[in-house]
């Protein structure tokens, strides 16, 4: 059988997914959706139309308050607030759904690892082994604050994370096989000699108890993460079934993807499959692409994506110049910026102002704007030269850059025999094929 691309939807339940005021498109139905679950249910049964994997759920809680020192513009432009919570919204997609994976974003700085284990467990139970879950550390300070934590330096995040994935672990595994017996004539529903005891006692955790949640048929929900750094790809070659990365251009995923197996060589494991970002923007043709990539950057607040872009980087630059070369105003606590800009927008120089627009468009996802049969060469080639799993695809106007996609997208890439058209399996992991 001939490998196939694989397609994950790339979603924020917020007023945007990631392009800053794309609520404001005469089209756009977000505001409405937040408080609308059949609008949600309507994409995912468009998503399933489309054969997509899954929905993947993002997650900001807090807001931004880098810019400024505040959170004011990231509040009066929607930037990502107010941040709904998406796990809620996974069991009602599965009701609408037979198939299609439910992926979401939870934060180990937030929950203790019972209650991400009851409650992602649970949607995996209810859905016949559907769920994922994209394990994140807690980057953003406004998160902290929220709860009322100090946030622990990035490296000291990921020592932490190690130990919670263990608890999640023991928690998955406490229920052995043919321990659920559900004998009525007998009045026995398991067999205690097959539940095990989890006694934890770590340096972040202690837990004294047995799985919450009766194990799926894909025994645990798949795992996702999105760590870059050293640590970060240190962390998901541990944990990670698919890794979700960022990378600009062609050039910038080649260099990750071979980075990336280089880095699994190394530690003697298998690496996990890749899923870059992308932002595709269709039009009938590709100057009608262009000017919707165009209205795009024309109607996006510059203080709204410099409150997007502060509060990602955890840096205020709100005392930069904004049309001066970044690399002329580097300090040293910026210098790991330059890199990450640098693969954003090139070695070309570059300013604030540019910085600020992409990340406001796509948080450094490529857009891939053209007619149906350009985006579809575009996601070919990036696919045959990376040798990725597929992609994580981010709509900007909703819902109609989803159905646009399903249905002038999809069509050429299964005609070409590279695209599903019928599920694998009906589980997230079988039809991800891991």
């Amino acid at each position: 059988m001939q490998k196939q691309i694989h397609l994950v939807s790339f979603l924020i339940n917020s007023p945007i997914n990631h392009t800053v005021l794309s609520w404001a498109d005469k089209t756009d139905n977000r505001v409405k959706a937040l408080g609308d679950l059949a609008l949600w249910q309507d994409l995912a049964k468009t998503l399933e139309r489309g054969m997509f994997d899954g929905m993947f759920f993002a997650d900001t809680p807090g807001v931004f308050d880098r810019y400024k020192d505040r959170v004011d513009e990231a509040v009066r432009y929607g930037v990502c607030w107010p941040s709904h919570d998406p796990v809620v919204l996974l069991s009602a997609l599965a009701s609408a759904t037979t198939h299609l994976g439910l992926a979401t974003t939870m934060s180990t700085s937030a929950y203790h690892p019972w209650t991400i284990v009851r409650q992602l467990s649970t949607i995996d139970y209810l859905s016949g082994g559907r769920a994922g879950w994209n394990i994140v550390t807690g980057h953003l300070r406004n998160e902290h604050r929220a709860l009322g934590l100090e946030q622990l330096e990035h490296d000291r995040r990921y020592d932490r994370a190690d130990e919670y994935m263990d608890v999640c672990y023991k928690l998955w595994n406490s229920i052995g096989d043919g321990a659920i017996l559900a004998d009525k004539e007998a009045g026995i529903f398991a067999d205690p000699t097959k539940v095990a005891l989890v006694q934890h006692e770590g340096e972040f955790f202690r837990c004294n108890t047995v799985g919450p949640v009766l194990p799926s048929p894909q025994k645990r929900p798949v795992l996702f993460q999105a760590g870059s750094s050293g640590r970060g790809q240190q962390f998901a070659l541990q944990h990670a079934d698919v890794v979700f990365a960022i990378e600009a251009n062609l050039a910038g995923m080649k260099r990750y993807a071979t980075t990336f197996a280089a880095a699994a060589e190394t530690a003697g494991v298998k690496a996990p499959g890749v899923s870059f970002g992308v932002q595709p923007i269709v039009g009938g043709t590709e100057a009608e692409a262009k000017a919707k990539l165009d209205a795009l950057i024309e109607r996006m607040p510059l203080d709204g994506a410099l409150a997007r872009l502060c509060g990602t980087m955890g840096v205020d630059f709100s005392t930069y110049e904004l049309d001066r070369p970044l690399q002329e105003v580097a300090t040293q606590a910026s210098q790991g910026l330059m890199k990450a800009f640098t693969s954003i927008l090139g070695d070309r120089p570059f300013t604030l102002r540019d910085v600020a627009i992409k990340w406001g468009l796509s948080v450094g996802m490529p857009q891939i704007v053209g007619s149906p049969e350009q985006v579809a060469d575009q996601m070919e080639e990036i696919w045959r030269e990376t040798g990725c799993l597929g992609f994580n695809v981010t709509p900007h106007v909703m819902p109609s850059s989803v159905s646009d996609f399903v249905d002038q997208v999809v069509p050429i890439l299964q005609k070409r025999g590279i695209y599903r058209t019928e599920y694998a399996g009906t589980t997230f992991r079988e039809n991800l094929g891991l």
